[in-house]
């Protein structure tokens, strides 16, 4: 666990008021503290303060002092300890990186909701750009001989020539086009949550403690590699531990050949803390036996947020911020290789803030986790996304987002032809990725997803087994990134004509929807 992810889960808030945190740090020539944003949102933003001891002589201890403008507040915290009073903050050393040899330099990150930065910054009780005198004004050299070293789907990585400095380098903010899109210590840096086949440019600026900045590199430019399917969960059914008399999985898998399930529905217990149902724990219940049981048999698990109904996520969790460490919560918990969010209802798909926020969180998670794949599954028409779908495609593409699958439940839609009206709405859907990213079509259905419904939906609607499998061999033969249905729980006979949570409503074995499935 990283400690970013340590401090998101211990300090979901700054302590308020005047609790001690340690002894004054005395001022010292030389020290400076420098602030710069690592991700930003918009909304939001990830930023860090690097402490460096430019001076004559060692120190054992800082202190940095600043103000956040208003509307501007620091959230979750790591690598110091801190106190807020108004718009206040002190930021103190822990006992790991409280000393500083000559030369040497710490960081403390955080994660900040708003748009602003830090103004009247002290460090050891002097000015951060150089306490207790020091008077550095030389900027360092130009990095040199930027290069492209390699590409993924989602992320380019860089390496350069060192800079020099009078006093030394403390950073390089690496830049892809006219914003910093990451700042490292030393001369590599990955930038990830691009999206797939895009070409982009990078320049980098080396900086030293006083904040001096040095002229950009030269740019050069990297074309991200064509999308990948998920990890897991290209072929996972939903099944549903609290409804609908759940199957053993162990028992499905070894009928049907299956590996992989979606486990619903990770919601709300309260605020913006996490659990299936809202109410059964992520550690020590069901779910969590069910989840070693179905890896115990060579599967995995992608957890599903939200749903239809229920108490969830998305409206609770007030900022991208807090709703991304709520995400990150349950793939700590479980070491997730792939998360779905079900963005179904009025309190989260047509809601423009709350479906804002959830692709800014997924954004967050996918930079903090690399190589995680990212699920969003929606509503459709016939012919495609309706406009809140068509929405939020346009938005992930222009916050930059990185989702992964966009998947659609072509069911309780109005059809008259299963088959038909599926693969027309997944055209529909490849067709706007392929307008709003610039894709291919081979690209764009790569991220495409179907998410069905067995036998009668709702409405009465018929998916047929015959159906089913004619769906799976159009998706094969398209490349979709996802190929899944609702729900394992009814993938049975004996229930003709009706619409029940633990049969299908038609006639059918037992599991076969699930065996159609595992052979996409």
């Amino acid at each position: 666990m990283s400690r970013r992810t340590s401090a998101l889960l211990a300090t979901s808030a700054l302590v308020i008021g005047s609790l001690l945190i340690g002894p004054a740090a005395s001022a010292a020539p030389g020290v400076t503290a420098t602030f710069a944003k690592t991700q930003d949102w918009g909304t939001g933003f990830e930023a860090k303060f690097t402490v460096a001891n430019g001076g004559p002589s060692a120190i054992t201890s800082w202190r940095i002092e600043f103000d956040l403008p208003a509307g501007t507040a620091m959230g979750s915290y790591w690598d110091a300890l801190v106190t807020r009073t108004g718009d206040h903050y002190v930021a103190t050393n822990r006992e790991y990186n409280g000393s500083l040899g000559v030369g040497a330099s710490a960081s403390f990150g955080f994660v900040g909701t708003g748009s602003g930065s830090p103004v009247n910054c002290t460090v050891n009780g002097a000015s951060c750009t150089g306490g207790g005198g020091g008077g550095d004004t030389v900027a360092p050299g130009v990095p040199g001989s930027l290069r492209v070293t390699g590409t993924t789907s989602n992320s380019v990585s860089l390496a350069w020539n060192a800079s020099t400095d009078n006093v030394g380098v403390t950073a390089y903010d690496v830049y892809r086009g006219s914003a910093v899109a990451t700042t490292v210590s030393g001369t590599t840096a990955t930038v990830t949550g691009l999206n797939a086949s895009t070409a982009y440019t990078f320049t980098v600026r080396a900086r030293d403690a006083a904040s001096n900045t040095s002229g950009p590199s030269n740019q050069v430019s990297a074309t991200t590699q064509p999308g990948t399917n998920p990890t897991g969960g290209r072929g996972a059914p939903y099944l549903f531990l609290g409804w609908g008399n759940p199957p053993a999985p162990a028992t499905v898998m070894s009928a049907t050949g299956v590996k992989w399930f979606t486990l619903a529905f990770v919601l709300s217990s309260g605020g913006c803390t996490p659990a299936w149902d809202g109410t059964r724990p992520l550690t020590g219940g069901i779910d969590a036996q069910t989840i070693q049981q179905i890896r115990a048999a060579g599967g995995d698990v992608v957890p599903s947020f939200g749903g239809w109904s229920g108490n969830k996520l998305g409206p609770n969790c007030t900022t991208p911020q807090a709703l991304a460490g709520a995400y990150q919560q349950v793939i700590n918990t479980y070491g997730l290789k792939a998360i779905d969010i079900d963005i179904e209802n009025t309190d989260e798909f047509e809601n423009a803030t709350v479906q804002d926020r959830i692709l800014e969180a997924l954004k967050i998670v996918k930079a903090n986790n690399p190589g995680i794949q990212t699920i969003v599954t929606f509503g459709t028409t016939t012919t495609g996304p309706n406009s809140w779908g068509n929405r939020l495609v346009e938005r992930a593409a222009a916050i930059g987002a990185g989702i992964d699958v966009f998947t659609l439940m072509p069911f309780d839609f109005g059809s008259s032809n299963i088959a038909t009206d599926s693969i027309n709405a997944a055209t529909g859907l490849k067709n706007k990725l392929k307008a709003t990213f610039g894709w291919s079509d081979a690209e764009a259905f790569r991220h495409v997803g179907i998410s069905g419904m067995n036998g009668l939906s709702d409405q009465r609607e018929v998916t047929t087994a015959q159906a089913w499998t004619q769906l799976r061999d159009w998706a094969k033969s398209n490349g979709l990134g996802r190929f899944t249905f609702w729900a394992v729980n009814r993938d049975r006979g004996g229930c003709d004509g009706q619409v029940t949570s633990t049969c299908s409503g038609i006639p059918q074995s037992d599991w076969e929807f699930t065996r159609i499935t595992a052979g996409f």
